[in-house]
């Protein structure tokens, strides 16, 4: 029996990247691969990285068209959503589905969920998760190998300012010094606690490369660990785990290979064999370095001088549900904060505050229900609400855990010891804040989407923009 043509996108999509709405019979004669993500997906964020390179192998045969779909209300948001994929270079067309009615148009059910259709539009495939790309690569290469070429749809390139910072995510600070993974530049700065840069870790142009810091080479670093003279990062767009010496300069790879993959527990001498999945997130107790993976929703733990890796926590599956080890499960864990044998853990996908004792791998929830119950909310744990949490930290001068609360725009902090969420009064916005630390009576906040570093005095209420390198 004949395959299917498939259907015709709808009107209602809101084009990122197109000056004129894109229909799939005009991509006829070469092969198509249909795309439903979303932005704030880890598995889809990895998923748009492997057909851009399948487009770039196949160039003229083959055209990918992604869709994206929101999970959270802040998402239906349009500028935001362009703001989130510009942090990604795509180069094919995106299109925003607000209301869900691709989604439906499609019949699709998860994300992310890829179609495969041929250069007759016939659906050639489906492809749900965040599987291995190889059955869709073969699949999808056949069909393209059987066409001819053709012009791809004129993207709208919009012109992105020249910034000092670009996208800053994770922050780290200790009483001299404050540092920076600017994401959308590749590279870690050091600087004084007025914004002064005084060092640049990583050449700028995304890559995984050690050595001197003028040299080394990041991509998309995301959490930072400082601890002595020594700064770990989260070198999330590797999926590795770096080190920067900072009495040298000198940046090495501690984990990670440079592709996504699950590691198998273990005793190994050479770190660099060892996969991880887009790494988010370190933390250090004691000896043991504990690492969130938000590809794999797991949490890992490496002991820094037996070289031994073990799983922490996490069965896998994207859900916030507690037990020990593998029992418990995470949706997406972006962030950690340790005191002592507790290890807090932000689960971004979930909405949810999590808590690892580090000892037993019990974990526990202390805000949030699951992945789909999300909002805005103080009080006590068990009604309070968060929606795409994306930063914790520990204050030193108080039992209170402080909490980006991307999706809603705000500083949030929760009460240690059985307390409840709280609202922090700004004088004003944020937009869609990454990354926080906490040190000396201040929060330091990763204000990413607005490309800015600012520092909040707890005592005073005031909130000052950081001018880093103006």
């Amino acid at each position: 029996m004949d395959a299917a043509i498939a259907p015709e996108l709808p009107h209602t999509l809101e084009w990122l990247n197109l000056s004129a709405p894109l229909r799939l019979a005009a991509l006829r004669g070469r092969v198509c691969v249909l795309a439903f993500v979303n932005a704030g997906s880890a598995w889809s964020q990895q998923r748009l990285q492997d057909l851009a390179e399948l487009q770039a192998r196949q160039e003229g045969r083959l055209q990918v068209v992604a869709v994206h779909v929101p999970r959270f209300e802040h998402e239906r948001d349009v500028r935001r959503i362009a703001r989130r994929v510009g942090r990604q270079p795509l180069n094919f067309p995106i299109a925003h589905d607000a209301d869900w009615t691709a989604w439906q148009h499609f019949a699709i059910e998860a994300w992310p969920t890829v179609l495969l259709l041929d250069s007759d539009g016939q659906l050639r495939g489906r492809f749900v998760g965040a599987g291995d790309m190889r059955a869709l690569e073969t699949q999808a290469s056949l069909l393209a190998g059987q066409t001819g070429e053709g012009a791809s749809p004129a993207l709208r390139r919009s012109a992105e300012p020249a910034v000092p910072l670009r996208h800053p995510i994770g922050l780290a600070v200790n009483a001299s010094y404050l540092y920076i993974a600017d994401s959308g530049h590749h590279r870690v700065l050091e600087c004084d606690h007025a914004g002064r840069v005084l060092r640049q870790f990583g050449s700028g142009g995304a890559g995984l490369l050690d050595g001197p810091a003028d040299t080394a080479a990041f991509q998309r670093p995301h959490g930072l660990c400082l601890l002595r003279d020594v700064l770990y990062v989260a070198d999330s767009g590797n999926h590795a785990v770096r080190r920067i010496h900072l009495r040298t300069g000198e940046v090495e790879t501690l984990l990670g290979t440079g592709r996504p993959g699950v590691p198998e527990p273990g005793v190994r001498m050479d770190g660099r064999t060892l996969p991880l999945d887009q790494p988010r997130a370190i933390t250090l107790v004691g000896e043991t370095m504990l690492v969130a993976c938000c590809g794999d929703n797991r949490i890992w733990r490496y002991h820094l001088g037996r070289h031994a890796l073990s799983l922490a926590a996490g069965s896998g599956a994207l859900a916030v549900r507690d037990g020990a080890g593998t029992e418990a499960a995470f949706a997406e864990p972006v962030a950690l904060a340790a005191v002592q044998q507790r290890v807090y853990v932000c689960d971004g996908a979930g909405s949810a505050i999590r808590m690892l004792d580090e000892r037993t791998g019990q974990v526990a929830t202390l805000v949030g229900v699951d992945a789909w119950q999300h909002g805005h909310a103080d009080g006590a744990r068990h009604d309070a609400r968060l929606q795409d949490p994306q930063a914790i930290a520990l204050d030193p001068d108080a039992p209170l855990l402080w909490i980006a609360d991307a999706g809603n725009d705000l500083l949030r902090s929760l009460r240690l010891g059985g307390g409840e969420l709280a609202t922090w009064s700004l004088p004003q916005r944020l937009h869609n804040p990454g990354g926080l630390a906490a040190a000396g009576g201040a929060v330091w906040i990763a204000d990413t989407d607005a490309h800015a570093v600012l520092r909040l005095d707890t005592r005073s209420g005031a909130l000052q923009h950081v001018p880093v390198g103006d």
